[in-house]
């Protein structure tokens, strides 16, 4: 079984263009862009479980520095 989330990011202030440098780099993360709205970035992030992608968000994508919170949607359909 493979799963996909989105996972939107908020980041410091100014410190979108830094974080999506570092996010493009972690396994796993197909495509990542700066957006308007609450969160600063989305991801596009593909693992093959749950726990694979529990890891990738918690282990990888919150200790990127400047990262100040993230909220992950499985992709269902």
């Amino acid at each position: 079984m493979s799963v996909e989330a989105y996972v939107l990011i908020e980041c410091e202030h100014a410190k979108s263009r830094d974080v999506l440098e570092k996010l493009l780099k972690v396994a796993g993360v197909k495509e990542a862009r700066v957006v308007t709205g609450p969160y600063d970035l989305i991801a596009l992030v593909a693992a093959s479980n749950f726990k694979v992608l529990g890891d990738v968000v918690i282990s990888k994508i919150q200790k990127i520095n400047h990262v100040k919170k993230t909220l992950t949607n499985v992709i269902l359909e």
